[in-house]
C-alpha cells in the first residue's frame, strides 16, 4: 500500500464551481468570497465573518485589529504550528510561549497563568489537533485581567463544545481551509467575531488598504455624482494582500456543504484506531479523543521507539509525521524560548498517523496491523 498521511477530499463539485468562476471571469475577489463568508458565519454561529488567503493571514490581522503598543506580550502554547507566534512577531509583539498539559496538550493554563504579567495583552489558545482548550476556564480568567482572546482553530471546524462553536469563545476566531485541513479551499482562512465593530478595518486591511464600503465616506461623495464616482477609494489604514478570491470561495462553498460529512468519517476512523491500539505495548493515542464529540484534524500516538516505528511505518508504504517541534526550541524563537520543560521532551515520543475522510477501513486496520507487527 501507498497510504498518505493527508489528503483534500475533492470531487465534481468542487470542479464544476470552479468552472463556473471561469464562466463568469470572475476569480478574484468577488461576490462567491461574499457569499463563502455570510455561510460560514452562518455555520459557526458568528455575527460577521472575512475570508482571507490563509489562517497566518487571519491571526496577523487578528491581533492587528487591536493596534498594541509594540513590545507588549502574547501567550501562545509552544506546540504550534510557527504561524501562531509568527503572527505576534509580525505585530511588533513579544511570544511568551507556554508549556502543554500533559494529557491534552493544549496550553496548561496553570503555566499561563504564571506567565502573565502586566505586559501580557492578548492570549491565543490553540485547539491542537482538534481539542478543545478548556475555554470556560481560560476566558473568566482573560477577561478579569483585560486580556484579548484569539482562538487559533486551524485544527477543527464545526466543534461545538459545552454549547458553543470553538472559534466563538475568544473576541476573533481563526480557521485554516489549508489542503491538509479538514476542508480546503487549496489555501484560505476564515476570520470570525461576534463583535463586528472590531472588524471595521479588516476588510481593508485584507486587500492592501481599500474598502469599497468606506468610499462613501469622502466629502465629495453626493447623490448627484454616484455614478461618476465608482472608481474612487480611500486608504485610511494600512494594508496587506491577503483576500480570499472567487475560485477558492468557490471550492470553500462546496467544502462547506460536504464538511459534516467528512468530520463524521474522520470520527470513525479515529474510534477505529483507539480500539485497534489500545492493548499495543508501548504505544498510546496522543490525546484524550473524543471522536463523537469533537472535530479532529490530526490522530497521533505516543511511542516509547518513535524513530525505529516510522521507519518501520515507512518501509510499508505508511507516511507519517510529527506535530510539531515546539516553538520553543525553534531558533527563531531562541530570544524567548527553552521555558517550556514538559512539551520539550515529551513532544520526541510524538507520531502522526494518516487522517483524512477519503481513508478506508482497510487501511486503517493495516496500518493498525503494522503498528502491533512492530510491537510483537
Amino acid at each position: 500500500m501507498n497510504i498518505r498521511l493527508f489528503k483534500p477530499s475533492l470531487g465534481s463539485e468542487e470542479l464544476s464551481a470552479v468552472k463556473d468562476a471561469f464562466d463568469r471571469s470572475w476569480v478574484g475577489l468577488g461576490p462567491r468570497v461574499n457569499e463563502f463568508e455570510e455561510k460560514w458565519a452562518e455555520f459557526v454561529g458568528a455575527k460577521l465573518a472575512i475570508g482571507v488567503n490563509s489562517a497566518t493571514a487571519a491571526l496577523h490581522l487578528a491581533l492587528a485589529t487591536f493596534r498594541f503598543p509594540e513590545g507588549k506580550k502574547v501567550l501562545v502554547p509552544s506546540l504550534t504550528f510557527s504561524a501562531t507566534a509568527s503572527a505576534v512577531l509580525y505585530n511588533r509583539l513579544i511570544p511568551v510561549f507556554v508549556d502543554s498539559d500533559p494529557i491534552t496538550l493544549g496550553m496548561d493554563l496553570e503555566d499561563m497563568k504564571r506567565k502573565f504579567n502586566k505586559d501580557v495583552v492578548a492570549v491565543m489558545p490553540v485547539h491542537y489537533a482538534g481539542h478543545p482548550v478548556p475555554m470556560e476556564l481560560l476566558m473568566p480568567w482573560a477577561r478579569e485581567y483585560g486580556l484579548k482572546v484569539v482562538e487559533d482553530c486551524a485544527h477543527t471546524s464545526g466543534a461545538i463544545y459545552k454549547g458553543k462553536a470553538l472559534g466563538t469563545w475568544g473576541d476573533i476566531g481563526c480557521y485554516s481551509f489549508e489542503e491538509k485541513k479538514l476542508m480546503t479551499t487549496g489555501d484560505g482562512g476564515m476570520m470570525v467575531t461576534n463583535e463586528p465593530e472590531l472588524f471595521k478595518d479588516v476588510k481593508a486591511m485584507r486587500w492592501v488598504g481599500i474598502d469599497k464600503d468606506n468610499w462613501k465616506t469622502a466629502q465629495t461623495y453626493t447623490h448627484k455624482n454616484h455614478n461618476a464616482l465608482h472608481w474612487f477609494y480611500e486608504l485610511n489604514v494600512l494594508g496587506y494582500k491577503y483576500n480570499m478570491n472567487d475560485l477558492a470561495a468557490s471550492i470553500g462553498l462546496q467544502q462547506l456543504q460536504k464538511l459534516p460529512t467528512m468530520n463524521t468519517r474522520r470520527s470513525e476512523i479515529i474510534h477505529q484506531y483507539v480500539d485497534g491500539l489500545k492493548d499495543v505495548e508501548g504505544v498510546k493515542p496522543l490525546l484524550p479523543y473524543e471522536p463523537y464529540n469533537y472535530v479532529y484534524q490530526m490522530f497521533g500516538i505516543r511511542a516509547q521507539k518513535r524513530d525505529e516505528l516510522m521507519i518501520h511505518l515507512k518501509s510499508h508504504g505508511i507516511a507519517t509525521g510529527c506535530h510539531y517541534t515546539p516553538l520553543s526550541l525553534q531558533p527563531l524563537f531562541k530570544e524567548w524560548g527553552g521555558n517550556c520543560p514538559y512539551i520539550e521532551q515529551e513532544a520526541n515520543r510524538f507520531i502522526t498517523l494518516p487522517l483524512h475522510a477519503d481513508l478506508t477501513d482497510e487501511e486503517v486496520n493495516y496500518i493498525i496491523e503494522k503498528i502491533v507487527q512492530f510491537k510483537s
